[in-house]
């Protein structure tokens, strides 16, 4: 019998929201002053819901491991972030961005979330004007639009090429005011070791009541105890070893709650964006993103002569494949990240890259430069051109960009319901730590707008709910016995990691890893290679416990003990997004099965798959329990995905 309760409100899809706002419970301003609530995470879901609901007024307890929230990776993202504004007057609408999303997750997420999603995309727009964000304006002053992929109008606002990082810095003046009037306690450089819960009569398996962080300055191993815990700690990409995300983005919040009893949907679903800069070397640790905003003016290219080693401007127009704008004409270089993705692949591996690797495809800027200026692009895309040029010594401006996709996010994480709550009462998770919207591909620009709807239009709703129960319970004490047990259990693993004392770096470990999941769980999957990648991952999980060196102290600034428990949860995590990538047998969106496609090779979905799967923790991953949540749609047909 599954375990899984959607929460969904009943009615008509377009008075959902509405609807469950007026009927559910809320908790009286008086009340919320003795309510304590603990935030994991403070980029742009995290921060939101800490500064908004610090504003409301409750006691809240942010906590990052970075030295600041502005560190948090929601900096990188570039290009925009999507609102039904409409704007350009182009036929923009809510049901047309609710559509778009579900469209281009292949139909793999849940209908209610999604038009909630596309519904208060707009407020979001107006919330950060006000707070003084530097969108980018037409010569009118008024607030300026550009496409991103898988749509047909103009629906995402944008900073230049920082609309991450100015976003967040509007959250982050948000949560500096609370600070600063004593509602929000920061804990900067601390980092998320386990979840306490604790049961009770109402919760007899247990409800979130606190978590156990460590130290990362001292090394101090410390309990935090609070009425509801909120998990916006991002996504797992970096269980790919390469990828976008910053070098510290890890799973161990999610994966910690997993293990205490939140179900993990959807593990395999994860984004490979279009437009990175190629791997350039064995020993490289980072990759870096150019927006998806670049394909906008950017037209992508390979020569029509395999193993063409001419320069890219010897190349004349005749002997170019626009490969993109030749197959799907109706989107060309704007349709879907999955798509755009694989495309690139297969013209490389058919022998068409370019580059001194033959595993990259060009970005060519000429055209636009020639009708627009160069002044426009630059004034669009100046500071993007100026990150390329640093890193790979090429200027944009006179030569084709040279891009390859890479992982950058991941629609897969807790499942949670409706009112954003995962399967442990009280535990909460927001932002990309959380599997609801994006289904089996996130088109671009949504990010941004699923992390800021979350924390500042969603979750301050649906937490009262939840809290309007709690209003008579008192401070929860740390020194129950659920903390001192959590407690002991993080010393003990931190201890044996310090005492393996193998002759292995946890970078090579976790480089191997990551070699395992992109060969065999990347951009296409099959079923030889998942199983084969099973016995692989087994076998290092073995050889990290037996082999891995980590240097120094648990009390003290330890950044090998840090990584080495991040990589212990990465390798866990990998089998089970292995595991789920071999039980869905078909292709949808990023989860890529080559047994299951069209003729023309693009994705086949199967109905029998119509379904979030939800993994229960049972000790090894291969003894994980899937749950299915079926996917209903009542207010969109589904069928093929068809951007041509």
């Amino acid at each position: 019998m599954s375990k899984l309760n959607s929460n969904e409100p009943q009615g008509p899809l377009k008075d959902k929201w509405t609807s469950h706002k007026n009927k559910i419970n809320l908790v009286n301003p008086s009340n919320k002053r003795l309510i304590d609530i603990i935030v994991v995470g403070t980029g742009l879901a995290g921060g939101s819901a800490a500064a908004t609901l610090a504003e409301l007024g409750y006691n809240v307890k942010a906590f990052c491991f970075q030295d600041s929230p502005r560190r948090a990776h929601s900096i990188a993202a570039q290009g925009g972030i999507n609102a039904a504004k409409n704007y350009q007057g182009d036929g923009d609408s809510t049901y047309r961005l609710f559509y778009d999303t579900v469209k281009g997750g292949d139909y793999r997420s849940r209908e209610s979330n999604v038009y909630r999603l596309a519904e208060v995309s707009t407020n979001i727009i107006d919330q950060c004007v006000a707070q003084g964000v530097p969108f980018a304006r037409d010569y009118g002053g008024l607030l300026d639009n550009r496409s991103f992929g898988g749509v047909l109008v103009s629906r995402t606002f944008y900073a230049k090429g920082q609309t991450g990082q100015q976003l967040l810095l509007g959250a982050y003046s948000a949560m500096n005011r609370q600070i600063g009037r004593g509602k929000i306690k920061m804990y900067n450089r601390h980092e998320m070791l386990d979840i306490v819960t604790i049961k009770s009569e109402q919760y007899p398996e247990g409800q979130a009541r606190g978590i156990i962080t460590r130290n990362l300055i001292s090394g101090e191993i410390e309990r935090h105890s609070a009425h509801a815990v909120v998990l916006g700690s991002g996504g797992y990409g970096n269980v790919f070893y390469l990828s976008t995300n910053a070098m510290g983005s890890n799973v161990t919040a999610a994966w910690k709650a997993y293990k205490k009893g939140a179900m993990f949907g959807n593990p395999c679903f994860t984004q490979i964006h279009p437009t990175c800069i190629p791997v350039s070397g064995e020993y490289q640790s980072k990759l870096t993103l150019m927006s998806e905003s670049l394909r906008n003016d950017g037209r992508i290219w390979v020569p029509l002569k395999k193993g063409d080693s001419r320069k890219p401007e010897d190349i004349p127009e005749i002997e170019r494949d626009y490969y993109l704008e030749r197959r799907y004409p109706a989107f060309g270089n704007l349709v879907p990240r999955d798509i755009a993705s694989r495309a690139a692949k297969e013209r490389c591996d058919e022998g068409f890259g370019v580059g001194s690797t033959k595993m990259a495809v060009y970005l060519d800027f000429k055209d636009a430069i020639d009708s627009l200026g160069e002044d426009v692009v630059r004034s669009r895309y100046g500071n993007l051109f100026q990150m390329y040029n640093k890193i790979t010594g090429d200027d944009p401006y006179k030569t084709p960009m040279r891009i390859y996709p890479a992982v950058h996010y991941t629609m897969g994480g807790l499942w949670v319901d409706y009112n954003l709550m995962t399967s442990v009462p009280g535990l909460y998770s927001i932002g990309e730590s959380n599997f609801s919207d994006h289904g089996a591909n996130r088109l671009g620009a949504s990010a941004l707008m699923q992390g800021l709807a979350d924390g500042y239009f969603v979750l301050p709703y649906t937490i009262g709910d939840f809290l309007s129960n709690d209003i008579r319970t008192k401070p929860i004490s740390t020194d129950d016995e659920h903390f001192v047990k959590a407690e002991k259990e993080v010393k003990k693993r931190n201890e044996t990691l310090l005492n393996v004392n193998g002759k292995k770096s946890v970078e090579s470990l976790h480089r191997e890893l990551g070699k395992i999941m992109w060969d065999n769980c990347g951009m296409s999957r099959n079923k030889k290679d998942l199983e084969s990648a099973i016995e692989q991952i087994q076998l290092l999980k073995k050889d990290f416990w037996n082999n891995v060196f980590v240097p120094g102290k648990h009390a003290e600034l330890n950044l090998e003990l840090e990584k080495a428990g991040r990589v212990a949860d990465f390798i866990e995590l990998g089998e089970l997004m292995i595991r789920d990538a071999l039980d869905r047998n078909e292709s949808c969106g990023g989860h890529f099965r080559e047994e299951y496609q069209t003729p023309e090779g693009e994705a086949k979905r199967r109905k029998e798959f119509q379904y979030v799967s939800a993994w229960e923790y049972k000790g090894e991953p291969k003894d994980a329990e899937l749950h299915k949540e079926e996917l209903i749609y009542h207010n969109i047909e589904v069928k093929e995905r068809s951007y041509k």
